[in-house]
């Protein structure tokens, strides 16, 4: 018994061994053609890497530089969007993204609130593991606040401990909050990108009809999918989309001209 666990150990272990050199031989390879200025290449390869489960911030990085060589700043959009859920420190994703974004046409004004606003660039500011390590931290502080208020003698320290402790419980709340949307976040799919040079906005999920009033939405705008309907009768796009603009505008757009994130 002991040497049939041992062989199917030693199998599963050969395994991940093979898996890991073939994903690092991979990467080796996109980056190879992306230094030689072979883009096209070098995004099967990324790509092809992402697929066998090397799903790194480096690599979403680096996919998105050749997207953007490659002529597709939309998709590099994605790429550094997806690269900034898992890294969301990364000041060279950043910047990247910026840059290319500055790069296209009209983007639809962002009126979301202050407050979500401020929440939302809290939320993004690190990774999920550093807002859990924060909230552990501040969960101390608390529990030290706790002790000082009830064995300490002076009632000094004893004042600060108790409204102390009251902040810090509102403090290790809200970073719990953080830390649990910014682990949402990573595996939320619901936000996407216009990939197409530009997209039609309908009021209906079909093609707009002669003389009917829509409007465009340019290559790189962001969206939130809200809902999605089949249509096979339609040849141009079996699904559409129904989106969320500007945190208030809902339309319906073809599910072929975004990539959600």
């Amino acid at each position: 018994m002991k040497k049939i666990i041992f062989f199917i150990s030693l199998f599963f272990t050969l395994m991940l061994l093979s898996a890991l050199d073939s994903r690092a031989t991979t990467l080796a390879e996109a980056d190879s053609a992306y230094s030689k200025d072979n883009f096209n290449q070098a995004v099967e390869l990324y790509n092809s890497a992402i697929a066998q489960g090397e799903r790194s911030a480096d690599v979403y990085y680096n996919l998105g530089n050749a997207y953007y060589r490659q002529g597709h700043p939309g998709k590099a959009i994605v790429a550094y969007e997806r690269a900034l859920r898992i890294d969301p420190a990364n000041d060279d994703v950043r910047a990247n993204l910026a840059f290319v974004r500055t790069q296209l046409g009209d983007m639809p004004e962002d009126d979301t609130s202050f407050l979500t606003g401020l929440h939302q660039s809290v939320v993004m500011a690190m990774s999920a593991n550093a807002w859990a390590w924060l909230a552990f931290a501040a969960f101390v502080l608390l529990c030290g606040a706790v002790a000082l208020y009830i064995f300490s003698g002076n009632v000094a320290l004893r004042k600060i401990g108790f409204f102390g402790g009251i902040i810090l419980i509102f403090i290790t709340i809200y970073f719990i909050i953080v830390a649990a949307g910014a682990w949402a976040r990573i595996d939320d799919h619901s936000e996407a990108v216009v990939t197409s040079r530009s997209t039609t906005l309908n009021s209906q999920p079909r093609m707009p009809r002669q003389n009917e009033k829509t409007v465009q939405l340019n290559e790189g705008a962001k969206v939130e999918v809200k809902d999605s309907v089949a249509t096979p009768d339609d040849p141009e796009s079996p699904q559409w989309y129904n989106v969320k603009i500007n945190n208030s505008t809902e339309a319906w757009l073809r599910a072929t001209d975004v990539e959600k994130i």
